[in-house]
């Protein structure tokens, strides 16, 4: 299999250059077209299916804001749906929903993707849609000061949920000031001054063809795909002079992170939410295989230690798990966990004890054997739908710059040792932790702790 950057040096050309990525007995054939504007195209052909979906991928996330522009790229999230030159949004959302499919948008820290899943014989519509929203949309003035009415009731209602105002709370205690931890919707005081001229701007100068990629996962064919993006693009600001494909986000220099700290937001809540944790490893880490097991391990299901000391054994928490969070020049290693306040303390005492103990003493081959299992199985089972391929494809061009094989990574997975987890165990839990918490507590009150 030739990896997908192979074909960057056909990026600038008049034509656009297609290669066969792989012919996967556990998936279907997967072919990567790259556009002369540097938009890349992939599909994977599965004819079993009778559905396909759909995504456009921008490698444009909050952490490329600056500080008064924080909330950029979720602000155009929403406003790409608002109308284009050629549909209002009431036709956009119409399109879909008229022919049984759905379409939706997020967006994250480094990218932000588009996607629709509808009826392969929809597909063509599901494209021309898609395309045009991405490439076209108009960003009318009102519609700005409505979507912007909608994102403060979206930051008001994330405040409103502890168990995720704690995930944020946590990345600022990490990454400080760095965009990567901040929030990505913005704050009430980034988005509320933020203009439409703004954010057309962060549209007009981010979403360009090198950093688009397109992905299809489905019953379809990729010359056709291929034929109906091009039709879908043309005329619009996506339509552009040949250009090379952007190179993935570079893994140095490291992103610095914080001495171990404490943060407390104090709220009146009946829980408490604690996350307790550390720096961890970029995702282009070659331990990021060995890391997954541990994760597993630690606090990766209901076998997990975390899950049967806490909850199973000692009844302490409803909800306890640990969690991998990784970006092209960092990561994040950590344990979260809700329980009553009064029980907080015991909770906290029972993780840094399991986690001193992984680090000094590693886990077993038991328990290396199930978490190894535990990785296998749920990256092959979740290849069981299309949008789960479809995601696959663009994260591995996006992310990674090529597709690895089902195969080869489970080869990758298998060939994790003991010493290659105890390893990385006492290099990321060995030391000092920061620690997050919501709940109804004084801002010192685990200053000493």
């Amino acid at each position: 299999m030739a990896p997908s950057g192979d074909a960057r040096s056909a990026g600038g050309s008049t034509r656009a250059v297609t290669r066969t990525l792989s012919d996967d007995p556990l998936g279907g054939t997967v072919r990567r077209t790259v556009l002369p504007s540097g938009l890349r195209v992939l599909t994977e052909a599965i004819p079993a299916m009778r559905s396909v979906s759909f995504g456009i991928w921008v490698a444009v996330g909050s952490r490329d804001e600056t500080g008064p522009q924080a909330g950029a790229a979720h602000f155009l999230e929403h406003l790409l749906f608002k109308g284009t030159r050629k549909r209002s949004a009431l036709e956009i959302s119409a399109a879909i929903e008229a022919v049984g499919g759905e379409t939706n948008a997020f967006t994250t820290k480094e990218y932000t993707c588009y996607y629709a899943r509808v009826l392969d014989d929809d597909l063509p519509l599901a494209i021309d849609v898609m395309c045009d929203l991405v490439a076209d949309s108009v960003l009318a003035e009102a519609d700005v000061e409505t979507e912007r009415g909608v994102i403060l009731e979206e930051i008001a209602m994330h405040d409103d949920e502890p168990g995720d105002e704690v995930h944020d709370l946590f990345a600022r205690a990490v990454y400080g000031d760095h965009p990567l931890g901040r929030l990505i919707s913005g704050t009430e005081e980034t988005v509320t001054p933020m203009t439409r001229r703004q954010i057309q701007s962060f549209y007009r100068r981010r979403y360009t063809p090198p950093q688009i990629v397109i992905a299809a996962a489905g019953n379809l064919d990729h010359t056709a795909v291929v034929k109906l993006v091009r039709q879908a693009l043309r005329g619009t600001p996506l339509d552009t002079d040949p250009a090379t494909p952007a190179p993935r986000r570079p893994a140095t220099p490291a992103v610095r992170t914080k001495p171990a700290t404490t943060l407390v937001e104090p709220k009146e809540t009946e829980q408490a939410h604690v996350i307790l944790g550390s720096p961890g490893i970029d995702r282009t880490d070659e331990r990021r295989f060995a890391l997954g097991v541990l994760n597993n391990v630690l606090g990766g299901g209901m076998s997990s230690r975390l899950f049967q000391e806490i909850r199973e054994q000692r009844g302490l928490a409803y909800s306890v798990y640990s969690y991998a969070g990784q970006y092209a020049d960092s990561g994040l290693f950590a344990v979260y966990a809700g329980c009553a306040p009064g029980k907080v303390d015991e909770v906290l005492e029972l993780t840094r004890a399991e986690l001193a103990r992984v680090a000094a003493e590693g886990i077993t081959e038991t328990e290396l054997a199930r978490g190894k299992g535990m990785s296998k199985g749920s990256f092959v089972l979740g290849l069981e739908d299309t949008g789960s391929r479809m995601s696959r494809l663009a994260k591995g061009e996006l992310l990674y710059g090529n597709l690895m094989p089902v195969d080869e990574l489970l080869a990758r997975v298998d060939a994790v040792t003991l010493d290659d987890v105890n390893g990385l165990a006492a290099e990321l839990l060995g030391g000092p932790m920061s620690l997050a918490v919501v709940g109804p507590f004084d801002e010192s009150a685990f200053l000493a702790r």
